[in-house]
């Protein structure tokens, strides 16, 4: 195994440690799985935990970055051991593996490669507003119930997204069917996960594709995949 990743180059390495740093601002203990196979670089981070024996639920971020030497990995490192590697300019285009290993339950789940089959579009300004309503609604249930606030948090980011969207009509015209119940479903959580990890780009739209029981947001920065 590969003891240092070389990514294509210097800005590769930074936008790397920008997705990690936003990942952890999610879970200041979260992970990162980092798989190789080849020139390619898949990293992985976990958005939010899904339940039961199939995990339904589970939101995973996803970016990919050319490498600038082959490599065969596939490690799960903690979030904090790449932002502190990624933060050294002297390393130029280096990774050094972290030597340290983080548990994560959801990085024992692999979305599928394909096929992917298309089932529409997104505004992404919708998503955005979408997310910064559900984060607003959950910061007022922590405030209020504190450690209680789970239950609101899990019924926030399961809602359908052009449910949660009713308070903006002008975003909801520009999606798809112009109103809830449209084609396009996606829970809220996918919403927030594009959202918190920086893939939107104001006034983009975001694709949707599914693979069996599995739903991809492929935004300007990033996917997100949901179980």
């Amino acid at each position: 195994m590969s003891e240092v990743l070389r990514l294509a180059d210097p800005q590769s390495l930074a936008d790397l440690g920008r997705f990690a740093a936003r990942a952890r601002a999610v879970d200041d203990e979260g992970a990162m799985r980092l798989q190789a196979d080849g020139g390619v670089l898949a990293a992985w981070v976990g958005v939010l935990p899904g339940t039961g024996i199939l995990a339904e639920g589970t939101v995973l971020g996803l970016r990919t970055f050319t490498l600038a030497e082959a490599a065969e990995v596939d490690v799960v490192v903690p979030l904090g051991a790449v932002t502190d590697r990624t933060a050294r300019d002297v390393l130029g285009t280096d990774l050094p593996l972290p030597p340290t290993r983080a548990l994560a339950p959801w990085s024992a789940l692999t979305p599928p490669r394909g096929p992917w089959e298309p089932a529409g579009t997104l505004p992404g300004d919708l998503l955005a507003a979408v997310a910064r309503d559900g984060l607003a609604e959950v910061s007022d249930a922590v405030r209020e119930r504190g450690a209680a606030a789970g239950f609101v948090r899990d019924r926030v980011w399961a809602r359908d997204v052009l449910e949660a969207a009713g308070p903006h009509p002008d975003l909801l015209a520009a999606a798809p069917g112009g109103m809830p119940g449209g084609e396009v479903a996606v829970r809220a959580g996918g919403a927030f996960a594009a959202y918190a990890l920086g893939f939107l780009a104001p006034g983009e739209d975001v694709r949707v594709f599914r693979s069996n029981r599995w739903t991809r947001l492929t935004a300007a920065g990033g996917h997100v995949l949901m179980r």
